[in-house]
């Protein structure tokens, strides 16, 4: 990237601190779901839709970041700072999943104490890759294209949409990736309203129904977020930051939507809250500017933490999980282990960041270019 012209471009900040806010609902999302007994009852109930999100604020930076570069950046450029940015990261959370694996033996996974090492460790070696482990290598049983860290899925799917547009779609028309952006978001809507659970809940399995999952709900939500960035004039909103998290709150904490009954309704309120509402929450926060500097802190430190806490927290999770399963424990019961692990995700998070993301990052554009 050219480098006077990167330092002459306003940064999102609203943008970073929502996807801090939407990753600390993911993780109080996975801790509520081991209490939950069914998909109904489950809290922040929506919670899982906050992985549309961020491949909708993907594709809006993404396109922000890099669409004027090409004519100075290459393919491999791009493919280099998008590695720098992610892999590390990525890195971790795997040694930290490996770290925990053998604190999560339970019997929702029986077996898992006894999993040769070289075997955990051979999967750790993959997942450093990003690259989904076959099924014969579930070493879990949720069949996880990544046993160790799950949440590793959604980046697997986060890189293929940037191979894709690299290769292919920073090249296309308005008109054309208006068609694409289209074309995906009816996939989406066949997708949910067709999902026999009621839902777009899934994309973390090797097998072709999950990987159908997983396409479908990269696809618009990437795009949708970079044609909403080609195509969109920001107005002045002011109180965005506010705004658009209360929002996001709403969204994603809305109760189960139909019922048994009529669990198409649940699947069409997920594909119109990807296909309507985080466009516009995307669009308000990138038209707002923070007001103050506590604003500009809040929403430094959400940003800053939102990757590593999306990336390392889950392995936190089936130890939670597997506590829970072995002693019968309800939420009543259990909340103060569950905030204990939602505390201690975030503080894992941002010593992740400052003792390992951020001196490899500086070490590797300093090696690199």
């Amino acid at each position: 990237m050219n480098n006077s012209l990167a330092r002459s471009k306003p940064h999102y900040e609203i943008l970073d601190g929502l996807r801090g806010v939407a990753a600390l609902l993911v993780v109080a999302f996975h801790v509520f779901e081991t209490h939950a007994t069914s998909h109904a009852d489950q809290l922040i109930n929506h919670g899982y839709l906050a992985v549309d999100f961020f491949f909708l604020l993907s594709g809006f930076v993404i396109g922000y970041a890099y669409d004027a570069q090409w004519t100075t950046m290459s393919v491999t450029d791009f493919f280099k700072r998008r590695l720098i940015r992610l892999q590390p990261m990525v890195v971790m959370g795997m040694v930290i999943g490996a770290i925990c694996f053998y604190f999560q033996d339970s019997v929702i996974w029986p077996g898992l104490s006894s999993v040769p090492i070289g075997k955990m460790l051979l999967i750790m070696l993959i997942g450093f890759t990003l690259l989904p482990v076959p099924l014969s290598l579930d070493i879990r049983g949720w069949t996880e294209m990544h046993p160790l860290n799950g949440p590793g899925w959604s980046l697997f799917y986060e890189y293929i949409a940037n191979v894709l547009y690299a290769l292919f779609v920073r090249k296309f028309s308005t008109t054309l990736l208006t068609i694409l952006v289209v074309v995906s978001a009816a996939a989406l809507i066949h997708l949910a309203v067709t999902s026999p659970q009621g839902d777009i809940v899934g994309g973390w399995s090797l097998t072709p129904k999950q990987m159908h999952v997983g396409f479908a709900r990269v696809m618009f939500p990437f795009f949708g977020g970079l044609l909403l960035f080609r195509t969109t004039r920001l107005v002045q909103i002011k109180n965005a930051f506010l705004i658009c998290s209360m929002l996001l709150v709403i969204v994603l904490c809305m109760p189960r939507v139909g019922g048994a009954d009529r669990l198409w309704l649940n699947g069409m309120y997920d594909a119109l809250i990807v296909i309507l509402v985080f466009p516009l929450i995307v669009f308000i926060g990138a038209s707002g500017k923070v007001e103050n500097k506590v604003a500009a802190r809040v929403c430094k430190f959400f940003g800053d933490i939102s990757y590593p806490i999306y990336i390392t927290h889950y392995p936190l999770i089936y130890i939670y999980t597997g506590w829970v399963a072995n002693n019968k424990m309800k939420l009543q019961q259990a909340w103060p282990i569950g905030l204990l692990v939602f505390v201690s995700s975030i503080s894992l998070a941002y010593v992740s960041l400052k003792f390992f993301d951020e001196p490899v990052r500086r070490w590797l554009k300093r090696v690199s270019y």
